[in-house]
C-alpha cells in the first residue's frame, strides 16, 4: 500500500505531464504537448520551452535515458539474430560453419537441411539447386549479379555481403560504408563488425563510444558474440569493476541462455572463483544446455559427422570410398572437385 507521500508524488508527476516543464502551460484543445524524446519523463509546448529548460533537465534526462536503454539491453532475447531455419523452422546456430547463406535467395540454411537437399538430389538424379527456393544454384558471377541487385533493393543481408567482399578486397573505406548501410537497417551482424572494429581501433579510428553503441544494438537484435565482446569489456575495460561486474554477468547469463560456448565457459569459470554464486551458474546452464538441444536434428548431426569425416581423411581416401560404392558419374555428384 502506498502512503500519502507516495500518493501525492504520483499526483504531481501525473499533473506535471499535462503541463509544460518550462512554462507551465497546461495541455488544452489547441495546445498539443511533446514529450522529451530520450527520458520521456516531461513535456514541452515548443521547442524553444525544451531549449530553455534544457539545463535544468539534462542531468536528469540522461540518468532517466540510460535506465531505459539498460531496460532494452538487458531484456532477454527470444533467439539469435539468425533466427530459425526456413526450412526445418528450428533455431539455427550462429557458429559460421553450421549454416550456409544461400546466394540466390538471401537465406540462411541449416547444414542439417543443405545435406538432406544433397541426400534428395542425388537419390531423384536431380541437378544441384537451393534448397529453399530451389532455383539453379548460381555461379560466382551470377550470385555476385545477385547480390548486386539485392542490395539495390535495400536487403540489409545483401548490403553486408557487400561490405564483406570489399573487406577481403582491403577497400576499408566501402566495406565500413557498406557495413554501415547495412547497421542502419537493422542488421545485427554489421553492427557488431562495425562495433568490434571501433573498439579496437582496426581499420577505422578508434572510438569506443561509437562501438560500443554497435555492439550494444547488436547485442540487443539477439548476437551472442556482440554480447560476449560487451561483458569482456565491462570486466576489463573500466577501472571501478566493483560496479561494472553485474553488468558483464548479467551479458554472460543472456549470451549462455542463446547457447554460446565462451559464455558459459565464462560463467563456469566465475563460479569456480566464486565470483557468482551456484544458483545463478547452474541456472544459466540449464538455459544453455536447452538451447543446445534446440539447435540440434538428426540431419545436423549428420552433417557434422561428415564433416568431421572430411576433415579427417585426405581428398584421394573420400573420392576412393565413393568409388567402391557408387558408379564415377554419382561419386562425381557427391564431390566437391572433379574425379581425375
Amino acid at each position: 500500500m502506498m502512503s500519502g507521500t507516495d500518493d501525492f508524488l504520483e499526483e504531481e508527476g501525473a499533473a506535471d505531464m499535462h503541463c509544460c516543464a518550462s512554462c507551465g502551460i497546461a495541455e488544452v484543445d489547441d495546445v498539443e504537448l511533446k514529450k522529451c524524446g530520450d527520458c520521456d519523463l516531461v513535456r514541452y509546448c515548443s521547442d524553444k520551452c525544451q531549449q530553455d529548460h534544457r539545463p535544468e533537465h539534462e542531468e536528469k534526462c540522461k540518468e532517466r535515458a540510460a535506465e531505459l536503454r539498460d531496460e532494452i539491453l538487458f531484456r532477454q532475447p527470444e533467439g539469435t539474430h539468425l533466427g530459425d531455419c526456413p526450412i526445418c523452422c528450428l533455431p539455427l546456430n550462429p557458429m559460421p560453419t553450421e549454416f550456409t547463406l544461400m546466394a540466390c535467395c538471401s537465406k540462411f540454411v541449416c547444414i542439417g537441411c543443405e545435406i538432406a537437399n544433397g541426400v534428395r538430389e542425388w537419390q531423384s538424379k536431380i541437378s544441384h539447386a537451393c534448397p529453399f527456393c530451389r532455383q539453379p544454384v548460381p555461379t560466382d558471377s551470377e550470385a555476385e549479379v545477385n547480390n548486386m541487385e539485392r542490395a539495390a533493393a535495400n536487403d540489409p543481408v545483401a548490403i553486408r555481403e557487400m561490405g564483406a567482399s570489399h573487406f577481403h578486397k582491403e577497400d576499408w573505406n566501402a566495406a565500413m560504408e557498406f557495413y554501415s548501410r547495412a547497421a542502419a537497417l537493422g542488421d545485427a551482424d554489421a553492427n557488431y563488425k562495425i562495433g568490434s572494429h571501433y573498439c579496437e581501433g582496426t581499420y577505422v579510428e578508434k572510438d569506443e563510444e561509437k562501438g560500443l553503441y554497435h555492439l550494444e544494438e547488436a547485442a540487443i537484435a539477439g548476437h551472442p558474440d556482440a554480447r560476449y565482446e560487451l561483458a569482456h569489456y565491462e570486466l576489463f575495460q573500466y577501472d571501478d569493476i566493483g560496479i561494472r561486474a553485474d553488468r558483464a554477468v548479467k551479458h554472460l547469463i543472456i549470451a549462455a541462455k542463446l547457447g554460446n560456448d565462451k559464455a558459459i565457459q565464462t560463467l563456469r569459470h566465475c563460479y569456480t572463483t566464486e565470483f557468482i554464486s551456484k544458483e545463478v551458474y547452474a541456472a544459466s546452464l540449464r538455459a544453455y544446455q536447452a538451447a543446445v538441444v534446440a539447435m540440434k536434428s538428426p540431419n545436423r548431426e549428420t552433417a557434422a559427422a561428415s564433416k568431421l569425416y572430411a576433415k579427417q581423411h585426405s581428398s584421394e581416401e573420400i573420392m576412393g570410398e565413393l568409388l567402391k560404392k557408387f558408379s564415377r558419374q554419382e561419386a562425381q555428384q557427391l564431390l566437391p572437385f572433379p574425379i581425375p
